[in-house]
């Protein structure tokens, strides 16, 4: 774990002691990327479009990270659109979906009235508000699957139920920000893959299928021709690259649309057009080729790292008052990931951290960072009892994370547990 722990000693240098375990929000850009992002600014300026050497070598770097970020997901290079983050990319697929929905009612002759959306009640919110804006404009209807709380996941067959003669795209996360839990997307696109056979046969449009992996890549495997997605959102800063993102397509254009949000010069074959960002480019596919490399050992670390936290919690607090809340019978989880609740009166999550004076932690998806003490919207979903909910914590460990560090940040919670307790006694 080399790399890992180069990792590890330069967050401690820019962290001044503290211990990151928020790993589910933002990585650090691994050594190996910032040097690939630095060389392709001072050596790769040149216009990617232009035809002198200068445009010729950003255009090489372009195609080297395409094809290392499609060698990370089975897929071809062709098949990647480089976007300018996960939001972009989930919200291009929303729009494609909706524009494909139209074309098909145009070529047919029939009307199903306007696009029918299907996802899950978890999602991150670059899928769920455009959802809700198209719902309030008028445009579009959706459905939001309740996860089970027997498993935390959006379960097939109440998708499936949810899918109505206008659907024309199922979007389901492939594994959750703030649980952890692993959903099933393959089984989800062989079911709507046969679904679709049968509805050609009765004229309804086709049922396209996305997921957002943007948890997923780096801490297990990604592989697109066994998840069987028409679509797969990928999100740099997640695995240790920069801001930006792409979108793998199964061949788009021809076997599966895609309609640009932006109209422009042309660049990635007018899908996504304006100057490529070629040195984030060049840290992306940098970032991606780590992970081709080393993600059997980035995953097992992590799950060992892991595994070593929920056990020291449970040793320092008692299993009486630790809750797990991302463990769920029969469902698979991230190997990184830990949200639970230390029980008690006025031990809130963000109470808790706020005491601390060394863990770097959240209470759940850094998008809601805004909304106080009220518990998770997630957590509740998946069955979590409201006063356990409130108290929650999401700790998530990194590939240079040691059980050092793990020693640390859970003595760092009981001492501030104890604080809160000593200030609330009468």
């Amino acid at each position: 774990m080399g790399a890992g722990t180069e990792l590890a000693e330069a967050q401690c240098d820019s962290l001044e002691g503290r211990i990151y375990l928020d790993y589910n929000a933002t990585t650090p850009l691994a050594p190996e990327v910032s040097q690939a992002v630095w060389d392709a600014m001072c050596q790769a300026w040149g216009n990617p479009s232009s035809s002198h050497p200068a445009g010729s070598k950003a255009k090489e770097l372009i195609g080297s990270a395409r094809q290392s970020l499609a060698k990370m997901l089975g897929g071809r290079p062709e098949d990647i659109v480089f976007t300018s983050g996960g939001t972009e990319a989930n919200n291009m697929v929303i729009h494609t979906a909706c524009r494909h929905f139209h074309d098909s009612q145009r070529e047919t002759g029939d009307s199903q009235g306007i696009p029918h959306i299907v996802t899950s009640s978890v999602e991150h919110d670059s899928i769920r508000l455009p959802l809700e804006q198209l719902v309030k404009e008028g445009l579009a209807e959706a459905t939001f699957v309740p996860v089970s709380p027997r498993s935390g996941q959006a379960e097939v067959d109440d998708v499936l139920a949810a899918i109505q003669p206008n659907t024309c795209l199922v979007s389901l996360m492939l594994a959750n920000n703030e649980t952890g839990v692993i959903m099933p997307v393959a089984e989800l696109s062989q079911r709507v893959c046969a679904l679709n056979r049968r509805r050609a046969a009765q004229g309804l449009p086709r049922i396209l299928v996305h997921t957002d992996a943007a948890q997923m890549i780096g801490k297990g495997r990604v592989d697109v021709q066994e998840l069987g997605v028409d679509y797969l959102t990928i999100v740099g800063h997640k695995f240790h690259g920069p801001r930006i993102g792409a979108l793998y397509i199964r061949s788009p254009g021809t076997a599966t649309p895609l309609h640009p949000m932006l109209f422009g010069g042309g660049q990635e074959r007018s899908f996504r057009p304006g100057t490529e960002n070629t040195p984030m480019i060049a840290g992306l596919g940098q970032a991606a080729e780590l992970v081709n490399r080393n993600w059997e050992a980035y995953e097992a670390h992590m799950r060992d790292v892991r595994d070593y936290l929920e056990a020291t919690l449970e040793a320092s607090f008692g299993k009486q008052r630790i809750r797990f809340n991302s463990h769920f019978k029969g469902s698979k989880r991230l190997c990184n990931t830990c949200n639970f609740s230390i029980l008690g009166p006025g031990l809130q999550g963000r109470r808790v951290l706020a005491h601390c004076k060394v863990l770097l932690a959240s209470v759940g998806a850094a998008c809601h960072s805004e909304k106080g003490d009220r518990p998770s919207p997630v957590l509740l979903s998946c069955g979590i009892p409201p006063e356990a909910a409130q108290n929650a914590l999401r700790l998530s460990v990194g590939r240079g994370t040691t059980r050092a560090e793990v020693d640390r940040a859970v003595q760092d919670l009981v001492h501030a547990v104890e604080q809160l307790e000593r200030d609330q006694a009468p």
